[in-house]
This record gives C-alpha cells, structure tokens and sequence, in this order.
C-alpha cells in the first residue's frame, strides 16, 4: 500500500536528502497539477459526456499507476533497471512501427500517435521516454570503453525512434527527445566534433519536415503573427493570450476561467497552463516558474554529486524532459514559441503522459540515492587508490 501512498511511506526516512526533496517536489508538482486539471477538465467533460469528473476521475487512476511505477523505479538499483530498459526500449519502438500500419493506429486530430490495447489508449512516444534516458545514458556514458560497431548500433536504434516519431507525425516530441539526447552527449562529453554533425543533421531535418508538412508551416507563419487568422491558425494563441491576460496579477480565482468555456481549444492538455494563469495570475505563474526551477536546480546538484558518469547523465535527460519540457509548453502558451503539441507534465491530461514523467521522476530519486559514496584513500606516501561504492540502499 505504500507504494500507493507515498506520502505515508516511513521507509524514506533513511534516503538521502536530495532524493527525499525530489520526491516531495514531485508530490507537490502532481497534487497542483491534478487540481488545476479538475477547473480546466470540468465544463468540456460536462457537456461531452454528461459528468464533469470524467477526465479527472481517470487522471487519478492514471497517477495511481505511475505512482507505483516511480516506487518501484525509486527502489530498484540501476543494476537491475538497466538490463530491462533495452527491452522496454524495443517494445515501444515495435509499437511505434506497429502505429505506422493502416488500421492499427488510432488517428486524432490527423495525427497516428496512440495505438488501443485492451480498450486503453497507449501513446508508445510518451512511454518510450524514461527508457530512451536510461540507455542513451548507458551508451553515452560509456562511450570511449565501445567499439564503433556497438556505437554505430545504438545511433542506428536512436535514428530510427525518432523517425518513428517524426512520421506519426509529431514533429514537437521528435524535436524534444532530439535535443534530450544531445544534450545528454553534451553532459556525457562526447568529442564536440561529433556533435556538432549531429547538431547540423538534426536541424536539417527539422527544416525539411517543416517545409514538407503544409500544417506545420502554418503553425510557424502563425506564431509570428497570429491575428493573420485569428479564425483558423492563429485561434489557440489568440484564446490563450487572451486568458493569461485575464488572469492580471492575481488571477480570476479557481474555478473562475472563462476562456475554458469552449473559447480555448484542448485547454485540459496542451493549453492548460493558459486556463491555470487566468485563474491564478501572474504570482501563480511565478510560483509555478519557482518549481520548475527549483526542480531543474535540485537535478543539477544530484547530477554534479554523482560520480558515475551514466548515472549523471540519467539525471541530466530527467531533468530536460520534464524541465525542459515545462518550458517549451509554457512558450507555447505564451507566443514565446510555435504551437506544438506537448503537454505538461504532470498537469496535462493523459495516461502515457503521466506515467512517464512518474517514471522519469523516479529514475531522478533513484540516482539521487546512489550519488553518495565513499573514498579509500591510502593512508601511505604514495598517490592512492581510489575506490568507489555506493552506500547501500541510500
């Protein structure tokens, strides 16, 4: 049962300090979320289906779930998650190209990106996530010890989920985990020689689908000056300026939004910052901002603490995809950056999406356990020795 109540877990008292922080940050992060997914959920469910906790009933299941998955992540050392994580890579690589089959995938909005087992909508590029981290930090950080043969192996895997990604198509997520692995290199400090060509192809790639994919031309063309087409293109940023206008500096009170009423589109996903800062205002946004921050800050201090060279890099793509991706969500919101289609974590409705980013949390709480160890110096003359291990189960 504790796994399902974390907040009632005596077992985390012998954790670490900073793997306690996450995980109550986490907790935070997924409560304020889970209520401003209630205000945003409730008048499109209503009148869609007839109850409004429809969507907010089923987030908690879906966080019930992704609750155990960040326990049994935040309790398993790496040595037993690694060897499993290359599996879970290839299912959810299989189940992408599986969503690339006439008739298998199921099609929203014009774009494949779920495919339904059992009656339940799987999204396998929000699953593939955490498991994405885990071994592009294994062979990242283990890039000197490979042959080229084994390298050239991963960079084919790598390539090919992302195209998988790009051709359902999601342009945003395929950008995302793009740059999360390449950043990871960075943090990894792999010869910049190499990254930069994988820099320059990654930005042709991006230029060719934008100018091959008329829909995301216009997202571009309208996020540089929506009120072209206030009717069509330009519609979401216009509503969700328009509500984070609203919310002046304190806000129009929970549960107060207007433009949720059927003005801002998908505004319990992908626009649901725009209904939390219409009704929480600018301090609520900042005070969301200083979360996101102090998480990002947290994850840099586990990843400079941690000696293990793929451990730090684990923590460095935890901290892109659910920082990272905050921030590239809340640009959106905002007109900072072209509409994309990526939620927020841990607010935005959806089961992958927050199973994932549970999971992603937990791989953070799991490195930040194993970052404190010990050294064995030599008590002689001579240059020691020096002798890692982690404390166990910290």
């Amino acid at each position: 049962m504790r796994y399902l109540i974390p907040f009632f877990d005596p077992g985390v008292e012998t954790w670490a300090i900073e793997a306690r922080l996450v995980r109550w940050l986490t907790m935070v992060w997924v409560f304020v979320g889970l209520v401003v997914l209630f205000s945003a959920s409730y008048p499109v469910a209503d009148a869609e289906v007839g109850d409004g906790f429809y969507y907010f009933k089923r987030q908690i299941i879906w966080i019930l779930l992704g609750t155990i998955a960040f326990n049994i992540i935040a309790r398993s050392p790496f040595r037993y998650i690694v060897p499993i994580s290359r599996w879970f890579l290839f299912l959810f690589l299989g189940l992408m190209v599986a969503i690339l089959v006439p008739g298998v995938g199921t099609t929203v909005n014009g774009a494949t990106r779920w495919i339904t087992i059992a009656s339940i909508p799987i999204q396998p590029s929000e699953l593939i996530k955490p498991v994405l981290v885990v071994q592009s930090a294994v062979i990242f950080g283990r890039w000197r010890q490979l042959s080229w043969l084994t390298r050239g192996f991963w960079l084919g895997i790598f390539a090919l989920i992302l195209a998988g990604i790009l051709l359902q198509p999601n342009l945003s997520t395929t950008a995302l985990c793009g740059m999360t692995l390449w950043l990871m290199a960075v943090a990894a400090s792999l010869p910049w020689w190499q990254l930069g060509g994988t820099a320059i192809s990654g930005i042709a790639l991006a230029v060719s689908s934008i100018y091959s994919q008329e829909y995301q031309r216009r997202r571009v063309m309208s996020f540089l000056d929506p009120w072209q087409d206030p009717m069509q293109d330009g519609y979401q940023l216009i509503q969700s300026l328009l509500a984070i206008g609203s919310g002046g500096l304190t806000g129009s009170g929970y549960g107060l939004s207007q433009q949720k009423l059927f003005y801002l589109p998908i505004q319990y996903t992908d626009f649901i910052f725009a209904v939390f800062a219409e009704e929480f205002g600018f301090f609520g946004s900042m005070v969301l901002l200083m979360l996101l921050a102090a998480y990002a800050t947290l994850a840099l201090i586990i990843a400079v603490k941690t000696v293990q060279p793929v451990q730090k890099t684990i923590a460095m793509g935890v901290m892109i995809f659910l920082v990272g991706q905050s921030c590239i969500n809340i640009g959106v919101a905002t007109g900072v950056l072209p509409t994309t289609g990526l939620p927020l974590p841990f607010f935005s409705y959806g089961g992958s999406s927050i199973i994932s980013s549970l999971t992603l949390a937990g791989l953070l709480v799991r490195v930040a356990r194993e970052s404190n160890e010990a050294e064995v110096v030599s008590l002689k003359g001579r240059r020691a020795n020096v002798s890692r291990s982690p404390v166990p189960d910290r």
